[in-house]
């Protein structure tokens, strides 16, 4: 029986933005190859760690939500602590109440998306710049 499942992980910052989505592909890679259906992923980018972790301050975050067996997690934990430019994960079970907070927030933010796709932007004129001269009536007492 498949389970529903949540993984966050935390890639070294001194990746290049090739070599953090050559890391996500791989991952992602190893749990369709175990049978894991990826219901939804997002990129977090590179954000401040709250304290050190190899002595590094920050790191590349990813989050996989995902439906698998345990034995798919399992090989994906391995993985993650064989590759040495994951510095941090997290799995967690999902109960219901979990899964339908994250529809209810991926579908806000898929809203919130469309919503500003859809609105035109307008841009502000800005005022030309104009030099302006010092103009002062005092005269200079020699």
């Amino acid at each position: 029986m498949a389970n529903h499942y949540e993984t966050v992980f935390i890639m070294t910052p001194v990746l290049s933005d090739e070599q953090m989505k050559e890391t996500v592909q791989k991952f992602e890679k190893i749990l369709t190859d175990q049978g894991a259906e990826i219901v939804h992923q997002e990129n977090w980018g590179l954000r401040k760690l709250e304290y050190p972790i190899q002595k590094k301050s920050s790191g590349f975050y990813h989050l996989y939500e995902f439906k698998a067996d345990g034995s798919a997690v399992a090989e994906l934990e391995l993985q993650f602590r064989r590759d040495e430019r994951v510095i941090r994960f997290l799995t967690v079970t999902m109960d219901k109440y979990a899964i339908a907070f994250a529809e209810k927030r991926r579908n806000n933010r898929k809203a919130k998306a469309e919503t500003a796709a859809a609105e035109p932007v307008q841009e502000e004129q800005q005022p030309v710049a104009e030099e302006t001269v010092n103009q002062e009536s005092n005269p200079v007492e020699a």
